[in-house]
């Protein structure tokens, strides 16, 4: 994949930028990525400080820290970069897109996987997290602000803290970049409750009434 792919991910998910040169010039998530594959390059040939001050030059620059050591596929899109943090044993599949804050973390200090595993065509909402060696599967949506620390099936929409599937579907689900309008799980049981009670409201009034009329 060359750097053009992923200047053209840009101006096909993002609708501010209005030429190719302005994508190029001025988008922050674009430089994290072009950063990031020149790190991981360096990485991946044993140059692990070249790597890291080329990882160190991109945070700065950008806001995000995408560690060198991990493994990015095409058509891979950050909206808004700032506070992106991506771990070194991440593996990110293709056509993935994150929002500004998300980290793909661990909560192992250990030296093997320790950080997410996210599959084709997942996009993850602003400041959500992804924590341990994790599998998110492919076409999942997982909501802004949520805390996902279980394995995610395909076809999936996340959201809560902790994080909770509250859709799946058995077909194949396009990338759909309105992470806003997602299922409200707590929002939902309320709104059952209070149908329940007001149904329960009702029987009583009924049952009163008759014994009004049986005295």
């Amino acid at each position: 994949m060359s750097w053009k792919d992923d200047v053209n991910t840009v101006l096909e998910r993002d609708p501010a930028p209005k030429s190719f040169g302005e994508a190029l010039m001025f988008s922050q998530g674009l430089h994290a990525i072009l950063m990031q594959r020149v790190s991981h390059q360096q990485y991946a040939k044993g140059n692990f400080k070249l790597a890291r001050l080329i990882n160190y030059v991109a945070r700065v620059l950008t806001g995000a820290d995408i560690h060198p050591g991990a493994t990015i596929g095409k058509g891979f899109f950050i909206d808004h970069a700032t506070g992106v943090v991506i771990g070194e044993t991440t593996i990110i599949g293709d056509n993935v897109s994150l929002w500004q804050g998300v980290t793909l973390g661990g909560v192992s200090a250990s030296k093997g996987k320790r950080h997410p595993t996210i599959q084709n065509n997942v996009t993850v909402g602003a400041h959500a997290v992804v924590l341990g060696n994790i599998v998110i599967g492919e076409n999942v949506k997982i909501g802004a602000g949520s805390v996902v620390v279980k394995d995610v099936p395909p076809n999936s929409t996340v959201v809560g803290v902790p994080g909770r599937v509250v859709k799946r579907e058995g077909v194949v689900v396009k990338t759909d970049l309105r992470h806003d309008e997602l299922p409200d799980p707590l929002r939902d049981t309320i709104m059952d409750l209070t149908n329940h009670i007001a149904q329960l409201d009702h029987r009583i009034e009924l049952l009163e009434e008759r014994l009004k009329k049986e005295k």
